[in-house]
């Protein structure tokens, strides 16, 4: 042919040339996938022209021009990396921005890492894309100053590309453009999320399982910002179709409307699971869509979803967010959690009335009591409490409580129960019993693992805990988050020894990581365990004939395993058996299945987001005092200039506890009082009802020293 060929691609059983000096490029082989770039998908046997033109010169005085860097030819694709660039503006035909967005294998041949990229950059483990590349061109591309750009772009994708996508892609490479797609701008906007966002989703779900797997790993590899950012766009689509369905969606679009909603909510539920298995690249919050509860009916929501998982109701039923419980936040969790008392506690009410009836003919039924009341004496708490408790059937757990101190007449409206599970958790706990070890370098607490105590005291501490639960008043138990691990029945690890046992964690991890050959030699280590119970020191075999077994380079992991496990799980069974009985008493049930582990814990003893200004705003005043008070703007201005750790000790001194509940600052609801008396007074915290008797200081400096004396002298619970 008399032609120089520079360059030549051969794919599974076709090929590529590219002629530079014609700006062309030719193929032959088979093209029964449109391989050929001829628009047919006839097979050829010599070479015939790919439709281009691949390069040309510079059509102005400012263009660089268009040329060929590379070609390629894949099992049944082929594609050029070319440019064409005018001040970093890419100009291209109509017809050209069609060719490229309705071409996969354009796309999948684009932002290819490195300074020399190829297809073999790809594996399952490594996409080999930049997505910083891709969103830098994206946003480069569509911009609000080129709308025909944006507007050609978009058709293609909705018309040629995004239909054509196979739930079986040919090879890795073809799951390229699934990472970069979503960083163009267009997926983000509201006008194209039915027609791009969600058919993109739904192209992404319908993937087989192999795909799938790929594409979670390349995922796990994203940077935090990128996968981020993916998560924050399918949030907002589920937040504009729930605003749309709440306007008002037509009857005959109920169904439609019902599938593009759960494509979305299906694509998330995948992205969360990858994250899970990641590590947690982000934060499991991040997941959370807080405009549900003004969007939803929460609670109709969970009723429905009950209903389905009793019924077996068909798949294309109404869509649950239950179904995706990642996405509730803690307001909505609480609200489910009420949501399931509420609907127990019907329950046996309608059981109650039915017996009734039954027995209208018999001696008179004592009615039943809507709330579960303890009756108790402050110097025999525990006691009184169990006699109660163990008086009680499983349906009273899920009752409201009430709480009465016998010879009070205080009526228990929250204060009275919170000085209550204050009390009584100062009691449980009292080193006295003996039920839980504490540790020093942590400050956290587990269970004895031996105990002279009666095993019924573990199954009414994890009552109380429940209880706490379902009444919404947190409590200062300090254990690990490999308790609520536990309690819905995942199994702790050696990051959570490393809460509870720095030390110790510490220690194990340097054996995972010694690099060395000699082991054994270097640590000395057998598969047995030391502890130390009444000041008796006892060592304890982790397995089988443990102590005849050597901790080498080969077993450490069943070691370390095999440690944890038994920290955690062997030597607490029994006790920890009792606990985890009372607490899903008062807990059970399927709403528990809807909490992470650091969110349950957090129900229990509450968490750390503070927001200092929502306690301002929340804070009620009485009697001569408001909020334009000298005496309260002294208040609030030493508060706001305190430390974070001295701010936390205030909140110990007025709460008894340095947490807050899970639904924030703003349920606290502290009241602040004058009180008699002179200058020379400090503050009094009312624990039970965050109640803080502030005397009339004159200046700030005064009301200054005597705070920091009230909570840098406060100690345990003060319950004035």
């Amino acid at each position: 042919m008399g032609n120089v060929v520079t360059q030549i691609s051969c794919g599974r059983q076709h090929t590529l040339a590219f002629i530079p000096s014609s700006g062309k490029m030719d193929s032959f082989g088979l093209g029964g996938n449109g391989q050929l770039g001829t628009r047919s998908t006839s097979n050829r046997n010599s070479p015939a022209p790919v439709k281009g033109p691949w390069c040309r010169p510079p059509q102005t005085d400012m263009e660089q021009g268009c040329c060929v860097k590379r070609i390629y030819a894949g099992g049944d694709q082929s594609f050029a990396h070319c440019s064409i660039v005018l001040n970093t503006v890419f100009l291209l035909t109509c017809s050209e921005i069609d060719l490229v967005f309705s071409s996969a294998s354009c796309l999948n041949g684009s932002f290819l890492a490195g300074s020399h990229p190829d297809h073999y950059n790809t594996s399952s483990k490594c996409s080999g894309v930049d997505m910083n590349m891709a969103r830098l061109l994206f946003h480069r591309v569509v911009q609000h100053d080129y709308p025909e750009i944006a507007q050609q772009i978009a058709a293609s994708l909705e018309k040629n590309l995004i239909p054509r996508l196979s739930s079986s892609p040919p090879d890795i490479e073809a799951l390229r453009l699934y990472l970069t797609l979503p960083e163009c701008p267009l997926f983000s906007d509201p006008n194209t999320y039915v027609t791009l966002a969600i058919p993109f989703a739904k192209a992404l779900i319908s993937l087989k399982e192999a795909p799938l797997k790929v594409l979670g790993n390349w995922w796990s590899q994203f940077e935090a910002p990128v996968f981020q950012r993916l998560v924050e766009l399918y949030k907002v689509v589920v937040v504009y179709l729930l605003k749309m369905h709440k306007v008002g969606v037509p009857h005959s679009e109920q169904r439609v409307f019902t599938c593009f909603l759960d494509t979305a909510l299906k694509l998330l539920e995948i992205l969360h699971a990858v994250n899970e298995r990641a590590g947690h690249m982000i934060q499991y919050d991040k997941f959370y869509i807080h405009e549900l509860d003004d969007l939803i009916d929460i609670r109709n929501d969970y009723i429905t979803w009950i209903q389905q998982q009793m019924y077996s109701m068909a798949h294309d039923s109404a869509v649950t967010l239950c179904k995706y419980p990642f996405v509730f936040d803690a307001q909505a969790k609480t609200t489910l959690l009420q949501t399931d008392a509420v609907i127990q506690m019907q329950m046996a009410v309608d059981q109650a009335q039915r017996q009734n009836f039954s027995s209208m003919f018999l001696p008179v039924v004592e009615s039943v009591n809507p709330c579960l009341i303890l009756i108790v004496r402050r110097e025999n708490i525990v006691g009184d409490t169990m006699e109660v408790l163990r008086k009680s059937k499983n349906v009273d757990y899920k009752k409201p409580l009430k709480v009465i101190f016998v010879g009070e007449e205080a009526v228990d409206a929250g204060g009275v129960r919170k000085e209550f599970f204050l009390l009584i958790m100062r009691e449980l706990l009292d080193p006295k019993y003996g039920m839980f070890r504490y540790y020093e370098e942590s400050r956290l607490i587990w269970f004895a693992n031996k105990t002279f105590e009666d095993i019924d005291l573990f199954h009414l501490t994890g009552v109380i805990c429940g209880l706490a639960i379902y009444n919404l008043t947190i409590v200062d138990l300090h254990f690990p988050v490999a308790l609520y691990k536990k309690l819905l029945k995942r199994n702790p690890t050696l990051d959570d020894l490393k809460e509870l046992m720095p030390d110790v964690g510490r220690s194990l991890q340097q054996l995972l990581d010694y690099t060395e050959d000699d082991v054994e030699d270097t640590f000395c280590l057998n598969f047995t365990v030391t502890v130390e119970n009444f000041g008796a020191t006892e060592v304890l075999e982790l397995v089988p004939n443990g102590m005849d077994i050597c901790v080498d380079n080969s077993n450490r992991p069943e070691f370390v395993s095999a440690y944890v496990d038994y920290i955690f799980n062997k030597s607490v069974a029994a006790l920890f058996e009792s606990f985890f009985a009372g607490f899903h008493k008062v807990c059970g049930g399927k709403v528990l299945e809807l909490f992470q582990p650091n969110e349950l814990q957090a129900m229990v003893i509450g968490n750390t987001n503070y927001d200092w200004k929502e306690l301002e705003k929340s804070t009620e005043y009485k009697g001569e005092y408001w909020a334009e008070n000298p005496t309260i703007k002294f208040f609030w201005e030493v508060f706001h200039d305190l430390s974070l750790e001295k701010k936390k000790l205030f909140l110990l001194f007025l709460t008894g506890s340095d947490r807050i509940p899970i639904l924030g600052m703003k349920s606290l609801k502290l009241v602040i009082q004058p009180t008699g008396g002179g200058e020379h007074y400090l503050p009094v915290a009312h624990t039970c009802f965050n109640l803080l008797d502030l005397p009339k200081y004159s200046s700030r400096e005064t009301l200054q020293n005597k705070l920091l004396q009230a909570i840098d002298h406060n100690q345990g619970f003060n319950l004035a």
